[in-house]
């Protein structure tokens, strides 16, 4: 859960978020600047880091005892020129001053350049140490479903850059005005104890009416991130789904979303001009007291000739850069509450991503073990959470060149199967025998297009394969993507690939790196699901080709000449393995039950002509289950082409076990049932 600080909040709450704020930090800081794992940071490294940090520090020193004595020098230019009167001297101070203002000038700009450069480094390390846990053992999959954590392209792309430059700004800044404001604060005493002691008192009352106010920012801070993420998020939404809202003509109500996030957006906005607002009369007035302050407590001294104009001049000037120290100071108390955030969202980010990647304890999970087939022994495989079970007790073995046809009720789990292969779902019990992952291929139903040039798209996901323009040619006309090449430049040129490419152009892509790539394993999931039946046949021939060994899910009855094995999947998480032919008759021959108010029309068909009882009738109120074209073509001599003629003109078929068989055309029905 995110941690938010409160305005008016108890003591005791305010304690645990600092608490908490720290063990942020040091969750993000620790392992750049003082590693304890051996995997962590080269020793060089760390130590290049401390040096340029160590380096940072003696600049910000140097620039703070150049400002303090450039105020000495002002000091002693003034007497010259209001006392003494003396060229000579006066041309000596000034070249000084000049030589001291040139310093200052240089100690700024590299004390700048450093830090910028620190955190540069910090963020480099930062962000590749984030993206390699997202990317590694499958964290950036596993935490959509495994955490409450949102936006985490937007955590990753917008938010560990600034973390790394707020902290180095917040850091540097604060030792620069705590040193120039207790070196002022010298000058100051050295000139007027009263002086000091009373700025002393105002810069406690002053940096507690800035912690008091920063408490505020925190929150707001926070808000902001979330809402400009959502709001991101949103439109990337837009954009990524732009046919489907077209095709539903959906404006009106995405733009109403948009809206309600924007809405968000701007209430957060007002929250922070009212903070703001705030701030600033704060600051420049306690900037403006703190200025006017030595003029009404020495003014009157210089004025009895009590005291020196330059002295006074000096304690106006050091009283001056004291403000501005501390007007500064407050400010990068509301940098420091962003900082806050961005630590708090980044840490809670990266223990999401080694939570989700870590094994639980005391579950029963799937036994994966690597050899050259695929295997079910004795699984049972479960949802994430345990919480449902998907198939039970499952034992198959699939033959190397073999097909096997995963079939089912939409929402039994057959992709689910596809996942526990790929290792992305082990919730259960048994053992998983299949090849590494390397020798797998997998083709969504959605083709996975990545952001590159064509080339790319046809070698995917290998990127050391080499293959002339000739061969992908080739490789193009297999696929019936031959015309492709007309709509861009040639195989090097990039564009946006999922908005020229149809989903059957897609699906016939994935089609293509399988013949690039010759897995002896390929795992199918509905990936001819939007070509027509020629080019599926196409494509499932040129696969059989290969002599890989497949599985494939689908509901269409023409998969069925592709693969030798049925495995159905039922609603009570049993199944049947069987094979092709068998899985056909056993579906031709199933009982057609028809449901009526006390009686029912029940339809057998019994092997060889035995003797049937005569159905009892009733009055139909359900809907008519009979045979589909292809299941009485199989009990028929007839070609599919002639029971479709048949069926559009109402004629009857006697089937190869004796019976007729007529289409009802009624539309709640459309299929063939006994005369």
């Amino acid at each position: 859960m995110q941690t938010q600080v409160f305005r008016n909040q108890p003591l005791t709450n305010t304690s645990s978020a600092f608490t908490q704020f720290w063990e942020n930090v040091k969750a993000i800081a620790s392992p750049y600047w003082y590693p304890t794992k051996p995997e962590g940071r080269a020793f060089s490294d760390v130590i290049r880091a401390w040096g340029m940090l160590f380096l940072l520090i003696l600049l910000i020193i140097a620039l703070v005892g150049a400002t303090v004595f450039n105020s000495f020098v002002n000091r002693y230019l003034l007497d010259i020129i209001i006392g003494e009167k003396d060229l000579d001297k006066f041309i000596k101070m000034l070249a000084i001053y000049g030589v001291a203002l040139i310093l200052v000038t240089l100690l700024i700009g590299f004390s700048k350049f450093l830090r910028k450069q620190i955190a540069l480094d910090w963020y480099q390390w930062l962000n590749n140490q984030i993206l390699s846990k997202y990317l590694s053992n499958r964290a950036y999959y596993k935490i959509n479903f495994k955490s409450d954590v949102d936006n985490p392209d937007q955590r990753l792309s917008q938010e560990i850059e600034p973390l790394a430059s707020n902290a180095l700004s917040f850091s540097a800044t604060f030792l620069e005005k705590v040193l120039e404001m207790t070196a002022f604060l010298i000058v100051l005493w050295s000139i007027s104890q009263q002086v000091a002691v009373i700025l002393i008192t105002y810069t406690i009352i002053g940096n507690l009416i800035a912690i008091y106010l920063n408490q505020e920012l925190i929150k707001i801070n926070q808000d902001e991130l979330e809402s400009k993420a959502d709001y991101t998020y949103c439109l990337t939404h837009v954009r990524n789904h732009a046919e489907s809202i077209a095709f539903f003509q959906g404006e009106n109500q995405e733009l109403n979303i948009i809206h309600r996030k924007f809405s968000h957006l701007l209430k957060n906005a007002h929250s922070k001009i009212n903070w703001e607002r705030n701030q600033d009369l704060f600051k420049r007035g306690y900037q403006a007291a703190i200025q006017i302050f030595p003029f009404i407590v020495l003014g009157p001294l210089e004025l009895k000739g009590e005291m020196e104009f330059g002295e006074v001049t000096q304690a106006a000037i050091a009283c001056n850069l004291f403000a501005n120290a501390l007007a500064e100071l407050i400010n990068e108390f509301g940098t420091s509450g962003r900082f806050s955030s961005y630590a708090e969202r980044l840490a809670e980010f990266s223990n999401a991503l080694e939570a989700v990647t870590k094994q639980p304890e005391n579950v029963s999970t799937i036994k994966t073990i690597e050899e050259n087939h695929f295997a079910f022994e004795n699984v049972t495989l479960q949802t994430p959470n345990y919480e449902q079970v998907i198939v039970e007790d499952l034992s198959l073995s699939v033959q190397p060149g073999e097909g096997l046809l995963i079939v089912g009720p939409s929402g039994r789990g057959k992709s689910s199967l596809l996942r526990a292969i790929a290792g992305l779902w082990n919730a259960g019990t048994g053992r998983l025998i299949r090849p590494p992952l390397e020798s797998v291929l997998f083709l969504p139903q959605r083709p996975y297009i990545i952001l590159g040039t064509l080339r790319e798209q046809l070698l995917y996901p290998t990127t050391n394969r080499q293959m002339t323009e000739t061969e992908l040619k080739e490789v193009l006309q297999q696929v019936n993507l031959q015309n492709l090449l007309s709509r861009v430049d040639g195989f090097d040129t990039e564009v946006p690939w999922e908005n020229i490419l149809s989903l059957g152009e897609q699906q016939r892509l994935a089609f293509a790196r399988l013949l690039v790539t010759s897995p002896s394993f390929t795992i199918l999931d509905e990936a001819t699901s939007a070509l027509d039946l020629e080019n599926e046949g196409n494509l499932y021939q040129k696969l059989q080709s290969t002599k890989t060994t497949f599985i494939s899910v689908g509901h269409r009855e023409s998969l069925f000449n592709y693969h030798q094995w049925v495995l159905e999947l039922s609603q009570d998480s049993s199944w049947q393995l069987v094979t092709v032919q068998d899985y056909q008759l056993l579906k031709a021959k199933e009982i057609v039950t028809i449901p009526s108010g006390n009686a029912q029309i029940t339809i057998d068909d019994f092997p060889n002509n035995e003797s049937q009882s005569q159905p009892e009738i009733g009055i139909v109120t359900g809907t008519i289950e009979g045979f589909s074209h292809k299941q009485i073509q199989i009990l028929t001599h007839y070609s599919l082409a002639n029971i479709r003629s048949r069926a559009s003109q109402g004629k009857s078929i006697t089937g190869k076990d004796g019976f007729t068989y007529r289409y009802n055309k009624d539309p709640k029905v459309l299929k063939w049932v006994r005369v």
